[in-house]
């Protein structure tokens, strides 16, 4: 593993007013949420002023409205090489015409969220939780977005949340503690809207804490403002998912926005998607995890990409995945080390995957390896050797041949 210091892309930056520098933009605009909403790049020409763009590209951008439209804020533009088609963040927001190839193994609804919808915009998969779906559009357009069909208001579906629906089922159903509120990003709702979702889910007394999902403060940081930050953290306790993939999307106003969030008491995880040609790579997401420590972010999930339809292009293998985990385990600090997970196809939900430590078990010993490949045999209890063995343990008896030195 390379020093710090040459891992790539690890210091934080600021690329404002990059590409719109010649416009003579003002701070008071270029600061401006919604001066960032209204001037996102969003068409081919928009692209082309600034871009040098390949031919995948170019047709993948004209074709972009019959499956999810293309928006991408000026600060996120910013980040964008402009003559490289192999840019991570290019991949990430930029169309490509390998997103209308079709693929018997993808679906328009990979985690089966509209089979587990029992109220529109709610989504009850899990017995304790749920998802509320309460906006159906972002600041930009992720191109292998899970909900393409429900967000932009280009894809097949639209999502028709009823809200008093749902309030009413989360009230009726006293098992479910936990709301995370998704869409879409809830952070492009006004202040005073979102408010009004947070005070009345607070006011369901079974409900123990709140999560935002969302990519805003990386899209759009303009928006994490002092009087947001002031109004979440009424409703604790809030906690935040952001969502992060490659080093360089964590620059110098991200990581501000970042830290005004925890500085007002919400604790930050990072969920990443495990992309080829943007962070299928150990040093990278080393680099990435390391940012993300020091903008006050745990780094939480790192998601092996779902088999959303036209991302063929965007996924690579779960040995790599597997390959990132040992690289970054015992190598770096835990707090740095996400769970790889896979959220099973049709609904099955996350399956957490991880390389094979636990070599043997049997009545007698665990036999373990660490980082390093060395192996270590761990003595079970004596009243543990009494008990009947579980199914998992006769499953790796069969595997396993103990040596005869067991």
């Amino acid at each position: 593993m390379q020093p710090a210091s040459l891992l790539p892309e690890k210091a934080f930056r600021s690329h404002a007013p990059g590409y719109w520098e010649k416009k003579n933009v003002s701070p008071e605009d270029w600061n401006s949420h919604m001066w960032q909403m209204r001037n996102r790049v969003t068409t081919l020409a928009g692209l082309e002023e600034h871009l040098v763009l390949s031919d995948e590209e170019r047709a993948g951008v004209l074709l972009s409205g019959n499956k999810l439209a293309m928006a991408i804020t000026p600060h996120y533009f910013n980040l964008i090489h402009p003559t490289d088609p192999d840019c991570p963040i290019r991949r990430q927001v930029v169309p490509r015409i390998e997103e209308t190839w079709d693929d018997p193994e993808e679906m328009s609804d990979p985690c089966g969220e509209d089979s587990h919808m029992p109220v529109p915009g709610l989504v009850h998969r899990y017995p304790d939780r749920v998802l509320f779906l309460v906006f159906d559009r972002c600041a930009s357009y992720c191109r292998y977005c899970t909900r393409s069909r429900v967000v932009s208001g280009v894809g097949d579906q639209k999502l028709d949340t009823e809200f008093e629906a749902a309030f009413k089922y989360l009230e009726q159903h006293t098992e479910i503690r936990d709301v995370l509120l998704s869409g879409g990003d809830a952070l492009l709702l006004s202040d005073r809207r979102l408010e009004s979702i947070l005070s009345r889910l607070r006011s369901i007394p079974h409900i123990e804490f709140v999560r935002i999902g969302s990519r805003v403060p990386i899209f759009l940081p303009q928006r994490i403002t002092p009087a947001l930050c002031e109004m979440l953290a009424k409703y604790h306790p809030l906690w935040m998912s952001v969502h992060v993939n490659h080093p360089r999307e964590l620059t110098i106003e991200v990581k501000e926005a970042l830290e005004r969030l925890s500085n007002h008491g919400i604790p930050l995880g990072n969920q990443s998607v495990l992309l080829r040609g943007v962070n299928d790579d150990a040093q990278v997401m080393k680099s990435l995890v390391h940012k993300l420590l020091m903008s006050r972010v745990r780094p939480y999930y790192l998601y092996q990409c779902d088999l959303i339809e036209g991302s063929s292009h965007l996924r690579t293998s779960v040995a790599k995945g597997i390959e990132i985990i040992e690289a970054l385990r015992g190598h770096t600090t835990g707090y740095a080390v996400p769970q790889y997970v896979i959220d099973a196809p049709g609904g099955g939900g996350k399956v957490p995957v991880n390389p094979d430590y636990l070599l043997m078990k049997d009545e007698q010993r665990t036999l373990i390896r660490n980082y390093e490949g060395k192996v270590y045999e761990y003595p079970e209890p004596e009243s543990a050797k009494k008990r009947e063995l579980p199914a998992m343990v006769n499953r790796f008896s069969m595997v396993w041949e103990p040596s005869a030195k067991w």
